[in-house]
């Protein structure tokens, strides 16, 4: 570690923290130690797969960095905030847990500690997560600049209130399984024509990135749908099909049940 060097400390090494880490390192302004609850053979893999340091006593670590990331389950936080409370002088604490707001955060840790709540998605081990961001009341100018600069490596993102996480991630977070339910259906049915499977996922996956392609043009959805659906045509008989069926409201329903039962959680995990 240089002293021109972030250096930030990871607390928890899982699928999600590696994601970032793997961003991370792309960006050689950060040194990286990574610990977590004891899982020593996840802690090697993440040693030698991601050439970073680790430790067993991330406790020791917490004096000599700048950022410290919390990588945990929801309901682990109470424990680390509390060690954390008695240790921490002057670092940036984000947190990646679902739930975890700012203002949870600022009510757990001294007075005056910077804390910011990042919520990726799953596509950020491929570099292709949305990832929203939201901060506290105390971080400083460098500080957003850190998290922009840690983020980055996973794909793209955008500073939004902690209210709108709360709203959003049942959009950029769960919503993906709903398009992979479709697509499992859509893959399905093209297996039904004799294609292979390998065939199928293929024309399936190129399909919807291929209409993401589309609606980054941002080109009116309705103008989109009609350059597919023919007045009269195939598809415009498919579309009506799934408009008697309610698809819109549906999805509203299955965001609306997403937002509940995170609600729910979070009443249960953080206070």
């Amino acid at each position: 570690m240089t002293m021109n060097q972030i250096n930030v400390l990871f607390i928890g090494a899982g699928r999600m923290a590696q994601a970032l880490i793997a961003g991370i390192k792309q960006d050689e302004q950060f040194s990286l130690i990574v610990a977590n609850k004891g899982n020593k053979e996840r802690l090697a893999f993440v040693r030698e797969m991601y050439g970073v340091h680790t430790t067993d006593h991330w406790q020791k670590a917490v004096s000599r960095v700048n950022i410290i990331v919390l990588a945990l389950p929801p309901e682990n936080h109470d424990v680390i905030l509390a060690e954390l409370k008695q240790l921490v002088s002057g670092q940036l604490i984000v947190t990646i847990a679902a739930g975890i707001s700012p203002t949870y955060l600022e009510s757990e840790l001294p007075s005056g500690t910077a804390v910011a709540w990042v919520m990726p998605n799953t596509a950020a081990k491929l570099g292709q997560s949305i990832t929203l961001y939201a901060l506290g009341h105390y971080v400083n100018d460098k500080q957003h600049e850190w998290i922009r600069n840690l983020i980055r490596g996973i794909g793209d993102f955008e500073f939004v209130t902690e209210h709108q996480i709360h709203e959003l991630t049942a959009i950029t977070g769960s919503a993906p399984a709903f398009v992979y339910l479709m697509a499992s259906v859509l893959e399905k049915l093209a297996e039904e024509t004799g294609i292979s499977a390998q065939q199928a996922r293929k024309l399936v996956a190129q399909m919807i990135a291929g209409s993401t392609e589309m609606l980054k043009t941002n080109q009116d959805y309705f103008d989109l749908i009609d350059e597919v659906a023919t007045p009269g045509g195939s598809t415009a008989a498919g579309v009506e099909v799934l408009l008697q069926s309610r698809f819109p409201e549906l999805l509203r329903e299955a965001i609306s049940a997403c937002r509940k039962k995170a609600q729910e959680l979070i009443s249960i995990e953080t206070y």
